[in-house]
């Protein structure tokens, strides 16, 4: 039987040949979705152990967040883009747990690791019709694997899909997304819990901020967010 499934994996790996994304080397399609050198080359950030940090301060004087943090740095004209590129535009569901679960080890130890819950930003249902899935979620889901915290999705709704944000300023990003999101209609208590926000990639902060603006409005709880990346 395990040699069977042994030499499954090899026929796969011989048709289907997968390579790191970075350096281009052949990887063991059922392994990992960078080689270890490219793992150990991403550009970290190194913020989960630092209260004051470039992300939390996003959030300083704008949002009831206590801290953020990101698992690397999202540079113009870096590699290490392709990750997110792939797994919001390419379909590579792998790439969000893989990110994931690499979020989740350096929040191990922190005080993210002792939130009550993780809460992925929502997609608006047309666009998740479109891609299948949401990408937050399957960030938050190899976060959850690491650190044993559930996932709680029935909270927030997206309500408003506007176009691409990317080229736009920080004032136009806010004004853009703050009516985007709204609660469930009957949502879960979170009175008193340490709650996580996870998104794919924090820029101005302007989603997230929307996102912990309409939790405090009704709940009395701690907020924090992590994304796989910041700009």
């Amino acid at each position: 039987m395990l040699y069977s499934a042994c030499r499954m994996k090899e026929l796969i790996s011989f048709f289907f040949p997968v390579h790191c994304p970075i350096c281009g080397k052949l990887l063991d399609g059922s392994g990992p979705v960078l080689c270890i050198r490219c793992e150990y080359g991403m550009p970290r950030t190194g913020f989960s152990g630092q209260s004051d940090n470039p992300v939390s301060r996003l959030f300083w004087g704008r949002a009831r967040v206590q801290e953020g943090t990101a698992l690397f740095r999202f540079d113009k004209g870096s590699p290490y883009q392709v990750l997110l590129h792939d797994l919001k535009y390419r379909g590579n569901r792998k790439a969000g747990i893989y990110l994931g679960r690499l979020l989740g080890k350096t929040l191990e130890g922190t005080v993210y690791s002792k939130c009550d819950l993780l809460i992925p930003v929502p997609l608006h249902p047309k666009r998740f019709r479109k891609r299948g899935y949401n990408q937050s979620t399957l960030i938050a889901g190899g976060v959850s694997e690491i650190t044993g915290i559930p996932i709680q999705e029935k909270v927030l709704l997206r309500i408003r899909q506007l176009s691409s944000q990317t080229s736009w300023g920080k004032y136009d990003r806010f004004r853009n997304v703050r009516e985007d999101f709204q609660l469930t209609r009957d949502p879960p208590d979170l009175n008193g819990k340490k709650v996580l926000l996870i998104d794919d990639v924090v820029t101005t902060g302007a989603t997230l901020e929307s996102c912990a603006s309409v939790l405090s409005e009704r709940f009395d709880c701690l907020l924090y967010t992590a994304t796989a990346s910041c700009a």
